[in-house]
């Protein structure tokens, strides 16, 4: 943890920040990650400026519903993490605010797309993709295969042995729907989920909920964000993950400025500082292994390898719009969520 302060106190200097100043402000930020996560950043901005951090945690959907509720009088400055679904949502809702960080050129280009397709209304800090989780013990007890693609799933031996978060509360589902749409067109893809569905012993209402289910060995078999699973073997539990061969998407973790923010400034400096590369390896160290966006980032070993995965063509634009978002979390709550197991 010190090390982590003393390299975030470094980027802060070479940001121009007052690097262990008395209090310069405040800012109010929404976070949409792992709570120790969003602890470190708020203790360490918080020990290396001297600016007070409000911080609130919250899912991503849940956070796009506050702003939404607060849109006259924002309360919020800025919202960090969480799936870029809602950022672009938010982007498209007039709800944040154009920016353009003088970090951006340091960015991978999914992370400068994201900000493009938003006209810089949100930039991605990280990405993730989905898989599997399963739990070696429970699956090798109850003498299950390891699924290594999306039609296994359906096998009937996965009956009431696999979680996967709601849709309509979790980023981390709406991004397994849209892929699995992309992936097998739509018709064919809600003909799978309604199979899937079958075999899915609970729907939770937060994406990371399946993972450590799978972990504590409540269920065998999770969908999940890949990055989620080493935080959960640290901890000890018999935990893996697969990503399946026919393919697969990705989230990129986003974060917005908030449209008549009160302490603007104070959240553009917090904005650009979360770009820095120091900044963003904070991740592994709170125990979350996406992939940071900026290249210059030092990857920790655990981070998942991207050129081993087979990604499709993940349309960010069209599924991050909330008419697409709203139409396809409507078909499933109607043809899939209604249906008996």
């Amino acid at each position: 943890m010190k090390q982590t302060i003393w390299t975030a106190a470094v980027a802060a200097l070479a940001m121009g920040l007052p690097a262990g100043a008395m209090a310069q402000g405040q800012v109010n930020i929404i976070c949409s990650v792992q709570a120790e996560w969003c602890s470190m950043l708020s203790t360490v901005y918080a020990r290396t400026t001297g600016v007070k951090v409000n911080m609130s945690l919250k899912g991503s959907g849940e956070a796009l519903a506050q702003l939404t509720a607060e849109k006259e009088n924002p309360k919020t400055d800025l919202w960090f993490g969480g799936t870029g679904d809602p950022h672009l949502q938010a982007a498209e809702q007039n709800l944040s605010l154009e920016y353009k960080s003088p970090l951006l050129a340091q960015l991978h280009p999914w992370a400068q797309q994201q900000a493009q397709q938003s006209g810089y209304k949100t930039v991605g800090i990280y990405s993730g993709p989905l898989g599997f989780g399963y739990n070696t013990e429970l699956v090798a007890k109850k003498k299950l295969p390891i699924p290594k693609t999306w039609a296994d799933l359906l096998k009937p031996e996965y009956k009431g042995e696999i979680q996967v978060a709601n849709p309509a509360s979790s980023g981390t589902a709406y991004t397994m729907v849209a892929t699995l749409v992309q992936l097998m067109g739509e018709d064919k893809a809600f003909d799978y989920l309604k199979g899937l569905h079958q075999n899915v012993s609970q729907y939770a209402r937060s994406g990371t909920g399946p993972i450590k289910a799978v972990a504590r060995g409540e269920t065998a078999i999770s969908i999940s964000f890949v990055h989620d699973a080493p935080g959960e073997r640290m901890q000890g539990f018999p935990v893996d993950t697969v990503t399946p061969a026919d393919g697969t998407g990705a989230e990129i973790g986003s974060m917005s400025l908030v449209k008549g923010a009160r302490n603007l400034e104070a959240a553009k400096k917090f904005y650009d500082w979360a770009l820095a590369p120091s900044t963003q390896e904070m991740g592994a160290a709170a125990k979350q292994f996406q992939l940071p966006s900026n290249k210059s980032a030092k990857l920790d070993e655990r981070v998942p390898d991207f050129k081993k995965i087979k990604f499709i063509n993940y349309d960010y634009a069209k599924y991050g719009s909330s008419a697409e978002r709203r139409r396809l979390i409507a078909r499933w709550e109607k043809d899939v969520n209604s249906l008996p197991r």
